[in-house]
C-alpha cells in the first residue's frame, strides 16, 4: 500500500481544512478577546490552504494508486480525495462570504 501515507495526509488536512471555519467562531466565542470577523478574516485563508494541500495530497494518493497492479485502497482515496474538495470549498465558501461582507460594509 505505497499510497497510504498520502491518502492519510490528504484525509487529515481536508477534515482540518473543514474544520477551520468552526474553529474559528469557536475560538471567538470561548475566549473573550478574540471577536468573531478577525477570527474568520484568520480562519478562511487557513481553511483554504490547508484544502489546497489536502487536494494536491489525494492528487498524490490517486496517482500512487494509478500505477500499482492490485487496486487495494481505492476506496479510501476517493473518500479522502472528497474531504479533501470539501475543505477547498469551504475555504473559497469562507473567502466569498468575507468578499461580500466586505463589499456590503464598504456600501454603506
Amino acid at each position: 500500500m505505497s499510497g497510504s501515507r498520502p491518502t492519510r495526509f490528504a484525509f487529515v488536512l481536508g477534515t482540518l481544512a473543514i474544520l477551520a471555519i468552526p474553529a474559528g467562531v469557536a475560538a471567538s466565542y470561548f475566549v473573550g478577546s478574540i471577536d468573531v470577523l478577525p477570527a474568520l478574516v484568520v480562519a478562511t485563508p487557513v481553511a483554504l490552504v490547508l484544502g489546497l494541500a489536502a487536494a494536491a495530497a489525494s492528487r498524490k494518493a490517486r496517482y500512487n494508486l494509478e500505477r500499482t497492479v492490485r487496486r487495494v485502497g481505492e476506496r479510501r482515496v476517493r473518500f479522502a480525495r472528497l474531504v479533501a474538495w470539501a475543505g477547498v470549498y469551504v475555504g473559497v465558501t469562507g473567502l466569498l462570504a468575507l468578499g461580500f461582507y466586505g463589499v456590503l460594509r464598504a456600501r454603506s
